[in-house]
């Protein structure tokens, strides 16, 4: 794959070749480790030209709208397969025979319940901490539980290990949700699907079992597939770091968890519905959208463009449909916030400025608009997205573990003071 060569030419001393790296798709890539025995490194801050590894998982292709899994579109994903697929294919490089799915839908299954023990932990959280404060806790918490599986080196332990995360997730999500709820926390049930079971921990309680919606329980599958990966983000990234450390599994996903905390990493679907809190009513959107083309003004719209994607965000469009049919589904007709995002959504389709810039309404504005429409506190929805990601970062750990690496090192450009000498604390000014 290093066919081709570059050269960097550095003042005072020999050229230095460097090979050019093609992958299946995208850029070829300027292979920079040899720079080390010239005594120099690069200096990218935000890792922004820089690949820390070689992945055959998630391909995206920002200036186009591409988002691909093992190959496979993000939309024909979300239209022809289930989250449970989605899942074996990025763990497992392949979509599972009707077998195959059948097993691994079985297994998970089998794997949803967490140790009893586990809820004593909850008792330790303040009933109003945030939700992600606490899965943080518990999440990390699960190597004390599950210490059988983790060694690191046995690919069987890695495959315990990977299934069970995938399958407690959503319990420990749930657990979350009716702990700061102070209600009952309600047993998984292997009858149900993933989705299916997820919303009944949610919303049933012990007193009333409620039939789950067809509707919202595909709504919420596409959410959790949309969400499932997203190639070398910054909480995949710490995934990652931290297990070329050699770090338990559970560590590793609490780390990604951490990261994922960010306002600017997973809490963007929040952040949108904090974003109509501020604009209050659709009376005053014209105000806001002059607030956002205003160059000086530090007002952003939330829920729009994407960092990565230059085009539309391919989940997008899925997430439109999705929205609209669960809203349909609950008859939701007069709830101001929604109203108000409709109206914002509407612009941002039509408007010339937004139009040009690329500023369609992405991913996170519409799965915040649905899981407040199903019922989700804003707290939670960083949670949701903890638990779909889980499969990715995981995916991620397995790939990272099954072929040589490193532990991870970046460098720094040090601007700091020279070597000084400690003066006595009397002689100090």
């Amino acid at each position: 794959m290093a066919d081709k060569k570059a050269q960097l030419i550095i003042e005072g001393a020999a050229p230095v070749e460097l090979p050019i790296l093609t992958g299946t798709v995208g850029p070829d890539v300027i292979d920079v480790r040899s720079l080390t025995s010239t005594g120099r490194f690069t200096f990218d801050p935000g890792f922004m030209s820089t690949a820390s590894c070689e992945s055959k998982i998630t391909y995206i292709d920002g200036d186009n709208g591409i988002l691909l899994h093992r190959g496979y579109p993000i939309e024909q994903l979300a239209e022809k397969s289930d989250y449970l697929e989605t899942c074996y294919l990025l763990l497992n490089g392949e979509l599972p025979t009707a077998e195959q799915k059948a097993q691994f839908v079985s297994t998970v299954k089998n794997h949803t319940m967490v140790h009893e023990q586990l809820k004593t932990f909850f008792n330790g959280f303040r009933r109003d901490a945030h939700p992600m404060a606490v899965m943080c806790g518990v999440v990390g918490a699960l190597s004390a539980f599950y210490h059988d599986s983790l060694d690191i080196n046995n690919p069987q332990h890695r495959e315990i290990s990977a299934v069970r995360l995938v399958a407690k997730m959503p319990t420990l999500a749930a657990m979350v949700y009716k702990y700061s709820m102070g209600q009952p926390m309600m047993y998984p049930r292997n009858d149900l699907t993933y989705a299916e079971n997820f919303l009944h921990m949610m919303f049933n309680t012990p007193c009333e079992i409620k039939p789950i919606s067809p509707i919202l329980a595909k709504a919420m599958d596409r959410i959790f597939i949309l969400h499932a990966d997203h190639e070398q983000n910054a909480s995949t990234s710490t995934v990652r770091l931290a297990g070329s450390s050699g770090a338990n599994p559970f560590a590793c996903i609490a780390a990604g968890i951490a990261a994922l905390w960010g306002p600017a990493h997973g809490g963007a679907n929040e952040a949108v519905l904090t974003m109509l809190d501020e604009i209050g009513d659709v009376s005053n959107i014209d105000t806001f959208i002059a607030k956002a083309k205003d160059k000086n003004d530090p007002f952003k719209l939330m829920g729009f463009g994407h960092r990565v994607y230059k085009n539309r965000d391919p989940r997008a469009t899925v997430m439109k449909q999705t929205c609209d049919e669960v809203l349909n589904e609950l008859g939701i007709k007069n709830d101001p916030q929604l109203e108000l995002a409709m109206r914002l959504e509407e612009i941002a389709l039509t408007d010339p400025y937004f139009i040009e810039r690329s500023l369609y309404p992405n991913v996170d504005f519409y799965s915040g608009i649905i899981l407040k429409a199903i019922g989700i506190p804003t707290s939670m929805f960083t949670v949701i997205f903890a638990l779909a990601r889980t499969v990715g970062w995981i995916s991620h750990w397995k790939e990272m573990l099954s072929s040589p690496y490193k532990i991870g090192r970046p460098r720094q450009l040090y601007t700091g003071y020279d070597s000084r000498d400690v003066n006595k604390l009397e002689d100090r000014k």
